[in-house]
């Protein structure tokens, strides 16, 4: 028997989109010889689809891709995942199932069973889990038809769910296991994937084909890396991060095992995959084509736009210099020196006379107030003034350049230097932000050093500089990890050895800028724990502030 597996990158609700792409790769694998093609979970409708499942027409356009795709299935099975209607009077209107289709006919569906609402996922929001499991057969096979999470929760010390779903199949003497998921990539995530596929491969001793989306959908990144592996537990191929592919399997070489073809996984190199990913889905499936930023002189601005150089390319590009009177030479010269390396738009628009003209209008209500951070505010937002106004005027979606230690302590203006359509870093530390620079710079000098090397600044007063008013960012950050991924007690983090004053100042400046996070872009996921959906404060509690 031959397997094929089709890593696509789905887009939510484009379902002529997505029926187009899973047709090509059913011709692709029949010219293979394939006796199965696999697609991921929901895929024709996109993951995660989230409040359109409540809208009864969203799914029976998922049903008519179903009924499209069984008209091919003649000499050939499709096995995808779906929206299914449950027909019992109890529970949610509709289940996450994977379909059998063969003799255009749906053979055997089997719903999923355990459904995360946890992090990023909120799935019992619109599904009910399975009651029932069973196995299909084909061919002279059983198979075992899974859907993402279903493989997640099995040897585990501290098991989320109170069913095995493979346990339940197990009775039925299942030839192999197929797995349709759409797992969300973090820099974590592709070691866990496999260890999970393992630990499967160890309880059940039968071949795993896992099959996962790739591209993404606003901030969920999906990374592809779809798995075979061996009931000798090794990984038998896994297909490439961040890019569609199908590939074509043997189940005789793949039961026989022996091999073990694990890809290397760098971190910040996946970061860097990642974010160009985010970036490009998230303009091409927007129909948007051209970006705006402002290009400080500063780190994060540089690699802000050489992520968006490579996503977009740079004739879509177009970056603002926009020094006051803070701004030091180099700074500007920084600018320059990146703008010209990357073959980027850019213009210099000065924001002194801007800025005086708001303070002289300001002036009789301030008075003899002292400068402080109301007038560095006013700059930054003139600043996103700017910018937007380029964004109006052009097109140009504004890209912010705000990294996680600086959200997550709230050291940014909103309608300043937090606006944006999309946030590219807002889930990569500013120690990471060294390390992604020097992945950029690994082969040539992109990113100009001194920008690298020159302690970091907002340059909205004299002399400024960042560690002013946050702690050193060796410091800031690893503690910032214990409360937002590792979600430690304070007490926890003060007894691995951090200073209690600057622990609980740290804290406090976490949780009561909320209110700013609340307000900002979509922050692309790279992480365990990154702002937005899969991290859900109140704005207004008082623990820790």
């Amino acid at each position: 028997m031959k397997i094929s597996l089709a890593q696509i990158n789905h887009h939510i609700g484009n379902f002529e989109g997505n029926l187009k792409k899973m047709l090509e790769a059913v011709a692709v694998a029949r010219d293979q010889g394939s006796d199965i093609v696999c697609f991921g979970e929901l895929a024709t409708c996109g993951y995660p689809p989230r409040d359109f499942l409540e809208f009864d027409d969203f799914v029976q356009l998922a049903y008519k891709s179903v009924d499209s795709l069984l008209e091919e299935t003649d000499d050939i099975a499709i096995v995808l995942g779906s929206p299914t209607k449950n027909p019992e009077p109890e529970g949610k209107n509709l289940h996450n199932s994977v379909l059998f289709l063969y003799k255009r006919e749906i053979q055997f569906i089997q719903h999923k069973t355990l459904l995360p609402t946890y992090d990023v996922f909120d799935e019992y929001r619109h599904f009910e889990p399975a009651r029932e499991w069973g196995v299909v057969e084909f061919k002279g096979k059983k198979i075992a038809l899974t859907v993402c999470e279903d493989i997640w929760d099995v040897g585990t010390n501290d098991p989320m769910y109170t069913v095995v779903p493979c346990d339940r199949m197990m009775p039925f003497n299942p030839d192999f296991i197929i797995n349709t998921s759409a797992s969300p990539f973090n820099y974590d995530h592709a070691r866990s994937r496999i260890a999970t596929v393992k630990a499967n491969m160890e309880r059940y001793r039968i071949p795993m084909f896992y099959v996962n989306h790739v591209g993404a959908q606003t901030e969920l990144i999906f990374d592809g890396g779809s798995l075979v592996s061996s009931p000798d537990g090794n990984i038998f191929d896994e297909m490439p991060y961040f890019e569609e592919g199908i590939r074509h399997y043997d189940l005789d070489e793949v039961i026989k095992g022996g091999v073990n073809r694990e890809q290397a996984k760098d971190k910040i190199s996946l970061i860097h995959n990642a974010l160009v990913l985010g970036i490009k889905d998230y303009f091409s499936k927007l129909g948007l084509t051209k970006a705006v930023l402002g290009l400080s002189g500063g780190i994060d601005s540089a690699i802000t736009a050489v992520l968006a150089a490579e996503a977009l390319g740079a004739n879509n590009v177009r970056v603002l210099l926009m020094p006051s009177q803070y701004s030091s030479d180099h700074s500007v010269n920084d600018a320059l020196a990146l703008a010209q390396n990357l073959g980027i738009q850019h213009h210099i628009v000065p924001i002194k006379n801007v800025y005086e003209a708001f303070m002289a209008e300001l002036q009789p209500l301030f008075g003899d107030l002292p400068f402080n951070v109301t007038e560095e505010n006013i700059q930054a937002r003139v600043r996103g003034t700017l910018n937007m106004a380029i964004s109006n005027k052009f097109g140009n979606i504004l890209l912010n350049t705000t990294n996680k230690s600086e959200m997550a302590v709230g050291y940014g203006t909103l309608y300043g230097d937090l606006c944006g359509g999309i946030s590219v870093l807002g889930d990569v530390y500013k120690t990471e932000i060294y390390k992604l620079a020097a992945h950029i710079n690994r082969d040539k000098e992109i990113i100009p050093l001194n920008t690298i090397q020159k302690p970091p600044s907002a340059e909205l007063r004299p002399n400024q500089k960042d560690s002013d008013s946050l702690p050193p960012y060796d410091i800031l950050d690893p503690i910032l990890y214990e409360y937002i991924e590792l979600r430690r007690d304070p007490q926890d983090i003060i007894a691995a050895g951090y200073d209690e004053a600057t622990v609980r100042r740290v804290l406090k400046l976490v949780n009561t800028s909320e209110f700013k996070r609340h307000q900002t872009a979509p922050v692309l996921r790279v992480s365990p724990k990154a702002f937005g959906s899969g991290r859900r404060m109140p704005i207004v509690g008082k623990y820790l502030s």
